[in-house]
């Protein structure tokens, strides 16, 4: 299992995950199945059911087998093709799914294949076929429902990925700079920080600053900055009992008035409200 402050990291950035599903049905393939040196701007899975082919990906050949999942990435070098008289029934589905401007599997480096043990294969079946039935229905509720089962899909495969997980070596640098970003905005969120202080910090100018931040985390820095002021506010006001003076203080809010207002806006209640709720709920019986 990669670094665990990675992950933790990557959870961050996970939140402003957007996924659309381009297109999903089950198909009997023909023996004339066959696409060469293609690069694909979205992801495909391929769930095997039954049948013979060949796939490539990357330089890497695979011939996958009933009960394998296979992850064929956007933006890579890929080939299929059938291989015999018997070419695959398969269930299948082309996807994006990005974090700001990347792909998700751009930062995880996931196996190709992946073998669903048998007693989640008909789990994994139920999902593809709700998503192919969901994608034939023009109904607007149908591209919601569409993308919670297409979630549940990719999480099913990094669940089942789990022991081969790692971040995308060519990542790792870029990760090490937000964790840095990152741990200095944690130790200074008491402090009147500003953008150019991070920026020096970081050794960035604070333009491209500004467009990393959109890019990473969708929102600006100062955004950003708000965001984990208000995250730690809210662990403060469940596990301590300070007051609402001192809270704010230690979030960088000398005027409480001023941090009252930012919490509203972040929480959708009042400091006061929002650890008035936490305490009715520690007293209901269990």
């Amino acid at each position: 299992m990669p670094h665990q402050s990675n992950f933790a990291l990557l959870s961050e950035m996970l939140q402003q995950l957007q996924v659309s599903l381009v297109e999903a049905y089950y198909t009997e393939c023909t023996p004339q199945w066959r696409e060469l040196d293609y690069v694909p701007s979205y992801n495909k899975f391929y769930f095997i059911c039954d049948g013979e082919g060949r796939l490539q990906i990357d330089g890497q050949a695979y011939s996958p087998v009933a009960g394998q999942l296979c992850h064929m990435p956007a933006h890579v070098l890929q080939s299929y093709s059938a291989v015999s008289d018997r070419p695959y029934k398969k269930y299948w589905c082309h996807f994006t799914a990005t974090m700001g401007g990347l792909d998700l599997f751009q930062w995880v480096d996931v196996p190709h294949l992946l073998t669903v043990p048998p007693d989640r294969r008909d789990e994994l079946s139920a999902l593809f076929g709700e998503l192919a039935a969901l994608h034939g229905d023009s109904g607007w509720l149908a591209r919601v429902r569409e993308k919670a089962v297409l979630l549940e899909i990719i999480a099913f495969f990094l669940l089942e990925s789990n022991p081969q997980l790692r971040i995308v070596p060519g990542r790792r640098d870029e990760i090490e700079r937000l964790r840095q970003i990152e741990a200095f905005i944690e130790a200074n969120l008491s402090e009147a920080l500003t953008l150019d202080q991070i920026s020096k910090h970081v050794h960035l100018h604070p333009n491209y600053l500004v467009r990393y931040f959109n890019k990473h985390f969708a929102v600006s820095p100062l955004k950003y900055l708000n965001r984990k002021r208000m995250q730690h506010a809210r662990t403060l006001l469940g596990t301590t009992r300070l007051s609402i003076k001192e809270v704010a203080e230690q979030v960088g809010f000398p005027d409480t008035n001023h941090f009252a207002k930012a919490f509203r806006k972040e929480v959708s209640c009042s400091p006061t409200e929002y650890r008035l709720r936490l305490t009715e709920q520690s007293r209901r019986p269990t």
